[in-house]
């Protein structure tokens, strides 16, 4: 796992090893093992890299070449199927200097063409520059495990794993975009993110998942090699669930132990939850060691602490287990967070995640985790309210509308469970179409909240019917895939992982593994009230039933319990003279939000933590 940057000046400006140094620098942290370089003052290419090395430890230094060295690539990940990636190509002729993975690349692009990221199995951000023909090619695995950032002005490109990294470079101007883009500011208040590929700094976009970029010529291209597949939006008899259960399981198989590749010490994370649980299993069963697991704990609110189910995993299936309990003070990581991620980033989980990543790389240098497994599968409660609301289309939408406004006078506490909460939200969404309903079910502001804070029309609904492919919850279980997954849960595993250089691997996220599955029909992941069924069949006989069947519960903090028992670090930050003077949010109304957390009128954990770390990222990047 590395961090990689770059430049191509048209305009013949050279690029020094010392602008490199300087860009690469930044993202030290995505790799502490060394540093590479490659310039051609006669080209205009330069091309940096940071190692956190893990296969081929003495020998896969980057760059990486071909044969007479025209074809030169940096790369952060791993490529999984490397050994017959390599089988292959010397069989064409093709000549080896180094025992890693990342050395097909520059082959596979003399055997194949732009063709070569369809024959990678993994997770990956790629820089190749072809000499022969003046092309920089910049390529992203396909769910987007692995950022790439780009700022191009017609004359130059600049690159980056991180955006810090493309700052360090004179020609990249530090723009916010929320100051003259009250939609981009909606968006963000609505998403907990931006949506990419915008960001939040003018001119800098994010390489999609699945896309490829050339720029030559001084002009850019780009296309999607791939995307995920259609979602089967039919339902089956379920004689046929043994063989699905069969495929799903063997395709579990095959994910995990390519991602047991590794020549330094491996674990996995441990929530006690059904995904990372299935996937310590299969790896125990694939090593005669030990396996060892980490798993996180929150103290001040039980509802959000999993570690004793962690714990019973860990000892049925014999893991070297070890857990780490996270305090209120954790709030104090809010800079730390924002730094890391260079743009606001609404997801409170950053807190564990971050820290979980910290106490694992004490023990070891790479860890498997659950991600992408509700993705696949259907696993979160938000699917099911989907369905049920298509289902109970037959009741009127005012009566829902009146039942929220009823629940809307009820005191919320911050439990993971509040039943007044959970309700309200329900009927509040189900008063609305089912792209509407979706989206206020897991929106930070609502419509109202994001006038009353700027003054602007909500425009993140529509933008995110637009990711629909169509209106059912196949579609939304589509849209998923292509929002939330990387733009939100993958950029926090990321980010979270690489700031403690701990490479984190997820074999759900194996694409050949989510192309079975998103074949499968849909009551074989939902089906009734019952998520991930055909997962959970899978997992019969590897885990507890009472593991596979307990009550779903999503990786949060108790975030709203810390900011109402202390909030006076939020009134300091949001309500400043110097957020004021920004002047791009109503201060009247962020009063109003704190007080009500406050009083227990509300939990506004999450609009709060989305504020504060706007506000944040400004006094870090901007100011």
């Amino acid at each position: 796992m590395c961090g990689i940057c770059g430049a191509h000046h048209s305009d013949g400006q050279p690029i020094s090893e010392q602008l490199l140094t300087a860009m690469t620098d930044t993202i030290v942290h995505r790799g502490p093992d060394g540093a590479g370089f490659h310039t051609d003052d006669q080209s205009g290419i330069g091309l940096g890299m940071r190692r956190l090395a893990i296969i081929d430890l003495a020998g896969s230094d980057q760059p990486l070449y071909n044969e007479d060295k025209s074809i030169t690539v940096v790369f952060n990940g791993e490529i999984y199927n490397y050994p017959a990636l390599r089988q292959s190509l010397s069989a064409e002729g093709h000549r080896f200097h180094t025992q890693g993975d990342g050395e097909t690349i520059p082959h596979l692009y003399e055997q194949h063409g732009i063709d070569f990221p369809q024959y990678l199995h993994g997770q990956f951000a790629i820089a190749l520059w072809d000499n022969n023909t003046n092309a920089l090619y910049l390529v992203r695995d396909r769910y987007g495990q692995k950022p790439l950032y780009y700022y191009q002005d017609g004359k130059k490109i600049v690159f980056g794993s991180e955006i810090k990294a493309l700052l360090a470079h004179p020609d990249v101007p530090c723009v916010s975009a929320f100051e003259n883009d009250p939609a981009m500011l909606a968006m963000y208040l609505s998403y907990g993110y931006i949506p990419a590929p915008e960001t939040a700094f003018v001119g800098i976009q994010a390489l999609l998942p699945g896309e490829m970029l050339r720029w030559q010529n001084q002009e850019i291209k780009t296309w999607r090699y791939w995307q995920p597949p259609a979602i089967n939006n039919q339902h089956a008899p379920l004689t046929d669930l043994p063989n699905a259960v069969e495929q799903v399981r063997e395709a579990m198989k095959k994910a995990t132990k390519e991602r047991l590749l590794s020549d330094v010490p491996l674990g996995a994370f441990l929530s006690g939850g059904l995904d990372s649980s299935l996937i310590v299993a299969l790896m125990q069963q694939m090593t005669n060691q030990q396996v060892k697991t980490f798993s996180i704990g929150f103290s001040g609110d039980d509802s959000f602490d999993e570690t004793a189910y962690a714990k019973q995993v860990a000892e049925q299936l014999g893991t070297d287990h070890t857990a780490f309990t996270v305090e209120p003070q954790a709030i104090d990581l809010l800079e730390k967070l924002v730094w890391h991620h260079d743009q606001p980033f609404a997801d409170s989980s950053a807190i564990p995640t971050f820290l979980v990543s910290q106490l694992t790389r004490q023990h070891v240098t790479v860890a498997l985790t659950g991600d992408g497994g509700d993705e696949q599968f259907a696993g979160y409660d938000r699917f099911y309210a989907a369905s049920l609301v298509d289902k109970l289309g037959a009741v009127p939408k005012p009566i829902w509308g009146f039942t929220a406004n009823v629940l809307n006078a009820l005191p919320e506490g911050t439990g993971y469970y509040n039943v007044v909460k959970r309700a309200r939200r329900f009927a509040q969404g189900a008063a609305q179409p089912l792209a509407a309903a979706y989206f206020d079910w897991v929106r930070v502001a609502s419509a109202e909240q994001i006038a009353t804070l700027t003054g602007s029309a909500d425009v993140a609904t529509a933008h995110f019917a637009n990711t629909l492919p169509e209106t059912s919850l196949a579609g939304i279980l589509h849209s998923n895939q292509t929002t939330y997954l990387p733009d939100d849960l993958l950029i926090k595993a990321d980010r979270c992982s690489m700031a403690a250089s701990l490479e984190a691997r997820a074999p759900f996220l194996d694409h050949q593994l989510g192309e079975l599955v998103a074949q499968l029909p849909l009551n074989y992941k939902l089906n009734g009230s019952t998520s991930k069924f055909v997962l959970k069949e899978a997992a019969r006989g590897l885990l507890p039933d009472s593991i596979i069947d307990r009550k779903k519960h999503g990786f949060g903090v108790p975030l709203g319990g810390w900011l109402r028992e202390d909030s006076s670090f939020v009134r300091d930050t949001l309500l400043s003279d110097t957020a004021n003077q920004r002047g791009l949010l109503n201060h009247d109304a962020i009063e109003m939000l704190i007080s009500e957390h406050e009083t227990s009128q509300r939990d506004h954990n999450r609009i709060l933590w989305t504020l504060l770390t706007l506000e944040k990222w400004h006094q870090l990047f901007i100011s």
